[in-house]
């Protein structure tokens, strides 16, 4: 393994334990799904969130959501370097759903950078990197609206 390749696996790992760490917080009562999620920006920090349920459903926040959103409340979104998932009960790694994605999407425009994501279970070493026009592919956003992204950092 390469240098580079070794510090970028550290990463990830760090990642995913931040993730996991998170799914603690989850309020998932209605699901018994705990999500956490974590995103690491361009200074090391990593910020991160974990599902919020509500007895409406249609209301409930995602991991990825949450993480982000705080992220942007701090001014710091154009400073997202990576993105990392963890949860479920089952032992199979979990992804971001439809509309995370499209969320994420548009923190990489914002961002200016490739932003990977790291997809992993809750527990166990196996992990899953994807990109998130891989996730995405022909994705919508500020820029097929003709807005151009600032970074705000």
């Amino acid at each position: 393994m390469t240098k580079n390749a070794s510090a970028k696996a550290l990463v990830a790992k760090a990642l995913v334990d931040a993730a996991r760490e998170a799914m603690a917080h989850a309020h998932a009562p209605y699901s018994g799904f705990a999500v956490g999620a974590a995103v690491r920006l361009t200074d090391g920090r990593i910020v991160t969130g974990a599902n919020f349920e509500n007895a409406s459903y249609g209301l409930s926040l995602c991991a990825e959501t949450v993480a982000l959103a705080t992220v942007n409340s701090q001014g710091r979104l154009a400073d997202v370097e990576a993105i990392a998932v963890a949860g479920g009960a089952d032992g199979a790694i979990i992804a971001p759903c439809g509309r995370c994605r499209q969320v994420m999407h548009e923190a990489e425009q914002i961002a200016g950078r490739r932003l990977p994501v790291y997809c992993a279970a809750a527990s166990g070493e196996a992990m899953i990197e994807h990109s998130v026009s891989a996730l995405l592919p022909y994705a919508f956003g500020p820029v097929d609206l003709g807005v151009t992204t600032k970074k705000r950092s």
